[in-house]
């Protein structure tokens, strides 16, 4: 079965990386390439191509910070509201009539599940990207 942000970036005429970097953007109201590169693990210029892709299909917006003019933000535009949300609506229902059956006690010790799995996770996928970094670097002064 195909994810559904997959299939929602389809919809829209985008990849799901594309996808991914426009909620990050969107859930920190604005950002800069570097801090987008750095939530997603993608590199600079890939993340360079990723925002020009959400402008021109509409969704992200650069613009000059005003507090330091060197510095360029991207910021979602309500295209993602407008188009976007209403296609994740149906899975909100689903998850919202899957735990209208818990109580306040069992909801708190999922979320503090979730929370746990969540940081743990991002952890071991951070030591995994860093592992691999170093891999990556030592490989490349080996010789062939």
């Amino acid at each position: 079965m195909i994810p559904r942000s997959q299939l929602v970036a389809r919809r829209l005429g985008i990849s799901s990386t594309d996808l991914e970097c426009l909620d990050v953007i969107a859930l920190r109201e604005s950002v800069t390439a570097g801090e987008l590169a750095a939530a997603t693990g993608l590199t600079t210029g890939a993340v360079t191509g990723v925002i020009d892709r959400l402008e021109q299909s509409g969704f992200a917006l650069r613009e000059r910070d005003e507090n330091d003019r060197r510095k360029v933000l991207v910021r979602a535009l309500p295209a993602v509201e407008r188009r976007i949300t209403p296609l994740f609506e149906p899975m909100q229902r689903a998850m919202s009539a899957a735990i209208a059956g818990y109580g306040e006690d069992e909801l708190a010790l999922l979320i503090d599940f979730l929370t746990r799995v969540h940081k743990e996770t991002v952890a071991a996928t951070a030591s995994l990207q860093t592992k691999t970094s170093r891999a990556a670097r030592r490989d490349k002064h080996q010789p062939r």
